[in-house]
């Protein structure tokens, strides 16, 4: 007995996951071949048109944990919760844990979000980089990061003007 063939294209895949729960999330594996590694990293599909919000990225979470974080920014936004762009907040994350959404430049960055640039067809969107702090709460920027967890975690969003 042979199993059905449930291979369904990718682009059905996300739109599937768009009409199922307003937006989709695209894991992408680490990159650990390339001239400079990469580790994984997840981003929202879906985010501007159903929130108002740049799409987001995530480095170096496994997509489930992303999928959960992503997922009380969205319960945040949908409850009309503005999110600031470019400056550490606190309350999204437990024990006041701060994070930063941090504006990407698409243009220099856009090989990293290739579905994400064949879903909105060309036109234009705005994507920002969820930092995450280290065990000790310090953000990638600052000097007391563990060292040890920036290559998890590379900086692609811009960093905050004041710290």
């Amino acid at each position: 007995m042979s199993l059905p063939d449930f291979h369904i294209p990718h682009a059905e895949k996300i739109e599937w996951m768009i009409e199922t729960n307003g937006w989709a999330l695209e894991p992408v594996g680490a990159d650990l071949e390339a001239h400079s590694p990469r580790p994984g990293y997840s981003y929202t599909i879906g985010f501007p048109e159903k929130f108002g919000f740049p799409e987001v990225v995530i480095f170096g979470l496994t997509p489930v944990a992303t999928k959960g974080i992503l997922d009380l920014v969205a319960q945040q936004l949908s409850a009309g919760v503005e999110i600031p762009l470019d400056a550490p907040i606190v309350g999204l994350l437990d024990n006041e844990l701060r994070c930063v959404f941090a504006s990407v430049d698409l243009d220099e960055w856009a090989s990293y979000f290739a579905t994400g640039i064949a879903w909105h067809r060309g036109d234009a969107f705005r994507v920002v980089q969820m930092l995450w702090p280290d065990r000790q709460g310090w953000l990638p920027y600052e000097d007391g990061f563990d060292h040890r967890v920036r290559s998890a975690q590379p900086m692609i969003g811009r960093e905050p003007l004041a710290h």
